[in-house]
């Protein structure tokens, strides 16, 4: 069941276990997203009063994930489509007629290294933006730096949302547009009453789960019939899945992260779980991780995301052939590798309105600004920093690809501060 997009394109790439990291990557031809920069650069002391890494030909951006470590699995997808991004701002004639020039540091899935690099990337580097992160963990690590030093985040994970700075611009879903939404769609469609929880212990996992708690006891009236956290990087898995075999929820709800689903969906699988009967919702799983984990073992589950590869419109079919023209045939793009994709070209307009790279202009010049070529679709910044975004669940079928069975009707507004939730 391809999903179809009445407005704009849907695309989202990524792919995980990458060798390649390549910053450079030549040879990808522009691809027709954004109009071709036409006049003259505005002088360098015009659109640069705070000083920022910007010359009357370049303006520095940083990138800051992982490409080491437990969330590399995960990560490398967003870095190499913010590299693909603007690689295609740069081809089309850059921001303010200035090219963009990328310095990249690994954040080491280590959350006091992102903040250690992301000071170094405002302080010593002046970037004039940044993109990066992945996890709640390494938000929070960073969010005091870009704030006590006016830095500018685009921030691409799903998350838990209960967050709103003048700093970060928050391009992936927060709770009402993924869990929320989610849970309805497994409550109303598969008869989700009873849940188990598990996920890694971080404040992702568990503050999403707090949440999604409290939707299935107040809202769905449904039980919780269990609920488990194992650290980043664990791989035994086998006394939560028996629990889970005694226990007989309807669905299991899953938020593992990073490279312990490989372990946590073959052991599943071994065990004799089939996901084809028994239900299982995850939030965290795109088809990076199922790169890793291999098709075969997560056959049958459930994702709830706002964009998956399968997408079918125009701006997708574009991402997709540049993602793996870049990259190499084998990538695949999940939902946050697109979502990484919007931050650059969202930085671009919102510079472009304001006429200037100074953050506080940026910010400014940022709210009801609508990128009509996104990948999964017509997106819009709202006010609070997230992003208008449709939901979508996707069934993960044996070649690692998702079938959408389900979009919401309409763009759902984003509230990070959902009243009852908090």
């Amino acid at each position: 069941m391809a999903d179809k997009t009445d407005n704009g394109a849907d695309h989202g790439l990524r792919s995980p276990l990458r060798r390649r990291l390549l910053m450079g990557m030549a040879g990808v031809p522009a691809l027709a997203l954004m109009p071709r920069t036409s006049w003259a650069a505005p002088a360098t002391t015009a659109v640069n009063t705070t000083g920022l890494a910007v010359t009357d030909s370049e303006v520095t951006v940083g990138i800051l994930h992982s490409v080491t470590g437990t969330m590399a699995i995960s990560e490398t997808g967003a870095q190499q489509a913010e590299k693909l991004a603007i690689q295609q701002i740069n081809d089309a004639g850059g921001v303010l007629g200035r090219k963009i020039k990328i310095i990249q540091e690994d954040g080491a899935s280590d959350w006091p290294t992102f903040a250690e690099k992301a000071k170094k990337l405002l302080v010593n580097d002046k970037c004039a933006a940044v993109m990066g992160c992945w996890t709640s963990a390494s938000r929070k690590a960073v969010l005091p730096v870009f704030e006590q030093y006016n830095g500018l985040l685009y921030y691409p994970t799903f998350y838990e949302g209960l967050e709103q700075s003048k700093n970060v611009f928050y391009t992936g879903q927060e709770a009402t547009q993924q869990i929320l939404a989610g849970l309805d769609w497994v409550h109303k469609e598969k008869g989700g009453d009873t849940f188990y929880f598990i996920g890694s212990d971080y404040i992702w996992p568990r503050t999403s789960n707090k949440i999604a708690r409290k939707h299935v006891e107040n809202v769905l009236k449904g039980k919780v019939v269990g609920e488990e956290y194992f650290p980043l990087g664990h791989t035994q898995f086998n006394s939560v899945i028996n629990k889970i075999k005694l226990t007989k929820p309807k669905v299991i709800f899953a938020d593992v992260v990073g490279g312990s689903n490989v372990a946590f969906y073959k052991q599943l699988k071994a065990a004799g779980i089939d996901l084809s009967k028994q239900v299982l919702m995850t939030i965290s799983v795109t088809e990076d991780e199922i790169d890793g984990i291999g098709g075969e073992n997560i056959a049958g589950a459930y994702a709830c995301m706002k964009y998956f590869q399968s997408i079918e419109n125009e701006n997708n079919k574009a991402f997709v052939a540049a993602f793996k023209k870049m990259w190499g045939e084998k990538t695949v793009i999940g939902d946050v590798t697109q979502a990484a994709y919007l931050g650059p070209f969202l930085w671009k307009m919102a510079c472009e309105k304001a006429g200037s790279f100074d953050v506080d202009k940026v910010v400014a010049a940022s709210p009801g600004i609508e990128f009509k070529a996104a990948p999964e679709g017509y997106v819009k910044i709202d006010e609070n920093h997230h992003l208008w975004s449709k939901t979508r669940v996707g069934r993960a079928k044996n070649d690692g690809q998702f079938e959408i069975v389900y979009t919401s009707p309409e763009l759902i507004k984003p509230d990070p501060f959902p009243k009852g939730y908090q």
